[in-house]
C-alpha cells in the first residue's frame, strides 16, 4: 500500500510539473538510454528510453514508450491480435535506474548534442505525448515499439531523419533475432514456429535497442556527431545458464523418439492430429492477428492442418492424403533449408516422415 501511495504521488508530481511545460535551462541535457536484455520474454531484446535532465529546474525524468498494462481486459487476446495498446510513461531517473541495477541489466547513456531549441522541442513533444491521446499507440513488433518511437521523436525534433539503421541489412529479421534466444530453447522454438514470412525479409527497419545505439553513434547533425558523450551507468551482471536437458532440443528429440518407438499407429495418428491443431492455429492466427510477422506461416506445411482428418479417413483415402502431405513437407524442406532455425525443426521433420511412411504401409483389414 505504501508503494502504491508513493507511486501515485510521483505521478501526480510529474503530471503537474509537465502541465506547466517549463523552459529548459542552458545546462539541460537530453540522452538516450539503451538497456540490456532481461530474463522475461518481453525484455529479451532490451529496452530504449529518453532522459531529460535539468539541474537548475530540479528535473531528471525518464520517458519510456514501453509501458503496458497486464490488467488490460483480454490482455493475451489483444496481444495476439495486435491491437494491444502500449503507452508512454514518465518516472524519475532514480526510480527507472533502480530496476536495472536490481536485475543487473546494463544501461548505456548517450548524451545528444542538440541545440537549446531542439532540446526544448523534444521536451515539449514528449510531454504532449504524455498528456494526450498520443500517449497510447498500437504496438507492432518490428514497425512500432519503444525503440522506433524514441527514434521517431528525436528525428522529428531535429527536423530530419538523421537516425537511420547502420547495422547489417543484408540478413533477415529472423537471423537478427535468432542469437537472442541462445539460452532460451522454448522461447526460440515457439517464436520461430509462430513467425511467418515477413521475418524472412531483409532487416532494413531499425527496431532493436542495440541497433538504435549503433545508429546514434554514427549519426551527425550539420557535420558534427549527434552523440557528445557515451557512458555506462549500470554494468551488466553476467548470468550463467547451466545446461538443462528439459530446456533443450534433446528433450524434444527424446519425446519424439519415444513416440516413434511405440510403433503404434494409434499413437502416430494422435500425435499428427495434435500437430494438425497447431497447424490450424498457425493458419487462423494469421487471419485473426494484425501482426504482419505471423502472416503466411510456412511452418503449417510441417504442422499440417490436413493431419486433423487423417484418423477419420479410410485407409486408401488416408494414403492419398499422406502423399499430399509428403509433397507439402518436401516444399517445406526446400523453404527452410536456408533458415537459421533448421536445426530446431529437424527432429519434427524426421518424426513426421517416419510416421507418415508407417501409416502408408498400413494394410486393409
Amino acid at each position: 500500500m505504501l508503494k502504491k501511495t508513493y507511486f501515485l504521488f510521483i505521478l501526480f508530481f510529474i503530471s503537474n510539473l509537465f502541465s506547466q511545460n517549463p523552459s529548459l535551462s542552458n545546462t539541460a541535457t537530453v540522452s538516450v538510454f539503451t538497456c540490456g536484455r532481461g530474463e522475461q520474454l518481453y525484455s529479451t531484446f532490451g529496452h530504449t528510453a529518453i532522459r531529460i535532465k535539468d539541474v537548475k529546474n530540479q528535473l531528471d525524468v525518464v520517458y519510456n514508450y514501453g509501458a503496458f498494462d497486464f490488467n488490460t481486459e483480454n490482455f493475451y487476446l489483444k496481444f495476439v491480435k495486435g491491437d494491444l495498446q502500449y503507452f508512454i510513461n514518465a518516472t524519475t531517473y532514480d526510480q527507472f535506474i533502480y530496476e536495472y541495477q536490481y536485475e543487473g541489466r546494463e544501461v548505456i547513456e548517450q548524451t545528444l548534442a542538440l541545440s537549446q531549441p531542439k532540446k526544448q522541442e523534444l521536451f515539449e513533444r514528449l510531454n504532449a505525448s504524455l498528456q494526450s491521446v498520443e500517449r497510447y499507440y498500437t504496438y507492432k513488433f518490428i514497425d512500432r515499439n519503444c525503440t522506433t518511437m524514441v527514434a521517431d521523436k528525436v528525428n522529428q525534433s531535429i527536423g530530419q531523419p538523421i537516425i537511420k539503421k547502420v547495422d547489417d541489412t543484408s540478413i533477415t529479421y529472423r537471423e537478427v533475432l535468432y542469437p537472442y534466444f541462445g539460452n532460451y530453447f522454448w522461447y526460440n522454438l515457439g517464436i520461430n514456429i509462430i513467425f511467418g514470412a515477413k521475418t524472412d525479409h531483409k532487416a532494413e527497419q531499425l527496431f532493436l535497442p542495440i541497433e538504435l545505439l549503433n545508429s546514434l553513434d554514427k549519426a551527425s547533425v550539420d557535420g558534427k556527431p549527434l552523440v557528445s558523450k557515451k557512458e555506462t551507468l549500470v554494468q551488466s551482471v553476467k548470468k550463467t545458464h547451466d545446461f538443462s536437458f528439459i530446456n533443450s532440443i534433446y528433450f524434444v528429440a527424446l519425446i519424439l523418439l519415444i513416440l516413434l518407438a511405440t510403433r503404434k499407429l494409434f499413437v502416430y495418428k494422435s500425435y499428427l492430429f495434435v500437430t494438425g491443431l497447431l497447424g490450424l492455429f498457425l493458419c487462423l492466427v494469421g487471419l485473426y492477428s494484425l501482426h504482419e510477422e505471423v502472416l503466411w506461416n510456412y511452418n503449417a506445411l510441417l504442422f499440417n492442418p490436413l493431419f486433423l482428418i487423417l484418423p477419420f479417413l479410410k485407409i486408401n483415402a488416408r494414403k492419398k492424403l499422406l502423399w499430399v502431405c509428403l509433397g507439402m513437407l518436401a516444399i517445406y524442406l526446400i523453404v527452410i533449408v536456408t533458415k537459421p532455425y533448421l536445426v530446431l525443426m529437424i527432429p519434427f521433420i524426421i518424426a513426421h516422415l517416419l510416421m507418415m511412411f508407417k501409416l502408408m504401409s498400413e494394410k486393409n483389414q
